[in-house]
């Protein structure tokens, strides 16, 4: 493990990334639970919350086959710079959100910071393994993908706290602040962050670029598996919108809300850290990636009848203990097998299904939110998920262990043979 952290502190611009990373993912935190807590109280139900969330991660989805084009085409660091600065601005309309009248006015704000981060996202996933050697690539996707969890942990258990002794737009100034941060110090990386191109560096239009990408993903069933693997988890997320429920029904109101997605960020922080050794171990991957599927199911199964808050804190934490596994382990494969110039486009396909699985989802339990049991609702999307679980590993069950990545840096960014 401190090997694993000694890329930190030997490696300036990864450290720089991931600084704005975590600032970056803190300031998410603290709009979505203090607004999840608001909107019911304003508006009287859960609807509008379930909205948020299913906004949130829908227009990703729809956004990301093009901003991972760009992301591939357009010097990443100004993506990163500018996508803060117009969520920053996005967030100065949650200030308007003041009652039933002008609830909606909430929605427009979240879509407007997804579509930030629909940018955000394929780009510093994509830069990552231009900032570090080859040899620290799995150290630093470990480390990379503690940041989401660690700032969920701080984020959501903060943002519960200040949005109950303060206020929700107390938050929404700390949001601010961290985004104009997460900007600053994306601007004091010096590593390029994308390979030099071939081509003279014309910028490709975005479908053939598109296309360009998904037939490199089609014609090799191993990428195939692992650009669907998030989508297991994703179809369980509609149990985030009734996370607020919960704890209302456990009498733990907004720092109960806030704790559990505190612990959904602490199981999704701890995952990456005990399941790096698989990073290393070929074979164990494909199995690995099933399991952590399968295990996020079982654990909000339990969730669904727990009788305790206690218990559901626990299970919620190991069910984000075998998400946030799942998502590290499956960034860690893509990056080791997909070329620089592609990287950004097969991303975003990668973040487009996971993210389209999460609003479908969200979508279904938010309009089930006000007339089902939510204990129903959350059986029913673990149900889902464990069940893609055991569909994904028959299918991929004959499929090879890659023993080679090339991490795709080197060079000007052609594609390898197949």
């Amino acid at each position: 493990m401190p090997a694993a952290f000694s890329v930190l502190t030997r490696n300036r611009d990864f450290r720089r990334l991931f600084a704005a990373e975590l600032v970056v993912f803190g300031a998410d935190w603290f709009v979505m639970v203090p607004l999840l807590v608001l909107l019911p109280e304003l508006t009287g139900g859960g609807t509008m919350g379930a909205m948020v969330l299913a906004a949130d991660t829908g227009i990703l989805a729809l956004l990301l086959p093009w901003t991972g084009t760009v992301a591939d085409r357009v010097d990443r660091r100004k993506i990163l710079i500018v996508s803060n600065a117009a969520a920053f601005l996005s967030v100065l309309l949650l200030f308007a959100v003041r009652s039933e009248a002008t609830a909606p006015l909430a929605l427009v704000a979240v879509g407007a910071i997804a579509v930030s981060k629909a940018f955000y996202s394929p780009a510093a996933s994509a830069a990552l393994p231009n900032l570090v050697d080859p040899e620290d690539l799995a150290a630093a996707n470990t480390i990379a993908g503690s940041a989401w969890g660690t700032m969920t942990v701080v984020g959501a258990s903060l943002g519960g706290v200040v949005s109950s002794v303060f206020s929700p737009y107390v938050c929404f100034a700390v949001t601010a602040v961290c985004l104009l941060t997460g900007s600053l110090l994306t601007t004091l990386i010096k590593r390029p962050m994308q390979a030099p191109r071939s081509g003279g560096g014309e910028p490709a239009r975005a479908l053939p670029a598109l296309l360009e990408s998904l037939r490199y993903i089609g014609g090799r069933p191993r990428l195939r598996a692992l650009v669907t693997v998030k989508s297991a988890v994703g179809l369980g997320n509609g149990v985030l919108t009734v996370f607020p429920l919960i704890a209302a029904a456990h009498g733990v109101g907004a720092l109960g809300a806030g704790l559990l997605f505190a612990l959904r960020g602490a199981g999704a922080l701890v995952g990456p850290l005990v399941m790096r050794p698989v990073l290393n171990r070929p074979a164990w991957l494909l199995p690995g990636l099933a399991l952590s599927m399968g295990l996020y199911g079982i654990g909000y199964l339990g969730v669904a009848f727990a009788p305790w808050f206690p218990l559901v804190a626990a299970l919620v934490f190991v069910a984000h203990f075998a998400g946030g596994s799942n998502w590290v382990l499956s960034n860690f494969a893509l990056q080791g097998e997909v070329p620089d110039a592609l990287r950004g486009r097969v991303f975003a396909t990668d973040m487009m299904l996971a993210t389209l699985a999460i609003a479908v989802s969200q979508l279904i339990a938010g309009a089930a939110i006000d007339r089902v049991d939510s204990r129903w609702i959350i059986a029913g999307c673990a149900s889902i998920t464990l069940t893609y679980a055991i569909g994904w590993r028959i299918a991929t069950r004959r499929l090879q262990p890659s023993t080679e990545p090339t991490f795709g840096i080197t060079g000007t960014g052609e594609l390898p043979p197949k």
